[in-house]
């Protein structure tokens, strides 16, 4: 990160980094930002989480594939290979699928690669480039995450396209679906000079696309969000000031028992982390 200032530092010694997620937990509620990004604390994915990351590594795995055998039936072995890799890796998973119900959640997942198929034909098109790691520096601004698919037309136009598990937003949420997708947009614009011409939600559930097409002033004038976003980070880990903010989401949190929000105390900040300076 340019400067004269290091980069703040994880845990694990990697620099802290804003993330699409990272951000979204921070605009959401900066204590839940600590609790991810700064404690660390551990939090036991969900079922749809875990079929989340099924469906996607099936789909990662299915454009390594030759395209003419890119088949909805080839898509259903790699959910089996998928789901039996992750099982042998993290054996922990028996707590989230309970071994009686995996023909279920299996079937599910497939569903899912089902109703992909309905959406476009993966053997008519070659992807650029699948779980694409993007890393860049944006003026002391350090963004980091990963692109689920990236095509390239014979033209250079390029598509960005995310996968959801889940089903389409409503029109109230759709600026907040499309703020991972300009993250990823001007990740694009910085390291390969071109302003995506096409961003593309496409939610398995239902079928459903959500597509957007950006202009640079756009790209331009988040950038700037970014950095203001970042800005109220690095105070925050500076002062340890997280406050909770309570909304609709919190239903969905594992940290209850340490928000004052919900009557839980807030365990003593572990400090700024190691190398942060101000």
């Amino acid at each position: 990160m340019p400067g004269d200032a290091p980069s703040p530092r994880g845990l694990l010694g990697r620099p802290l980094a804003l993330s699409p997620s990272r951000a979204a937990d921070f605009k959401q509620c900066p204590l839940l930002y600590r609790y991810r990004a700064i404690d660390r604390f551990p939090e036991k994915p969900t079922e749809a989480q875990t079929r989340g990351t099924v469906v996607h590594a099936a789909l990662e795995n299915l454009f390594d594939m030759p395209a003419q055998l890119r088949t909805r039936e080839s898509a259903d072995l790699l959910v089996e290979g998928a789901w039996a890799a992750m099982c042998e890796a993290d054996p922990a998973l028996a707590d989230v699928i309970d071994a009686s119900a995996t023909d279920r959640f299996v079937a599910e997942a497939q569903k899912l690669i089902a109703t992909y198929y309905t959406m476009e034909n993966p053997t008519a098109f070659e992807a650029d480039a699948c779980e694409e790691h993007v890393e860049i520096d944006l003026d002391e601004v350090l963004l980091r995450g990963f692109i689920d698919r990236i095509d390239v037309a014979p033209t250079g136009q390029i598509r960005i396209v995310d996968y959801k598990t889940g089903r389409s937003p409503g029109e109230m949420y759709e600026a907040k679906a499309l703020f991972q997708m300009k993250f990823y947009a001007l990740a694009i614009l910085r390291t390969r000079g071109v302003v995506p011409t096409r961003l593309q939600l496409m939610y398995l559930a239902d079928g459903q696309q959500l597509t957007y097409e950006p202009d640079r002033d756009e790209l331009d004038r988040f950038a700037r969000t970014l950095k203001a976003i970042w800005a109220a980070i690095r105070s925050a880990v500076a002062t340890g000031d997280f406050r909770p903010q309570r909304s609709a989401m919190c239903r969905f949190c594992e940290h209850k028992s340490r928000c004052p929000e919900f009557g839980g105390t807030v365990p003593p900040y572990p400090g700024p982390p190691a190398g942060f300076v101000a």
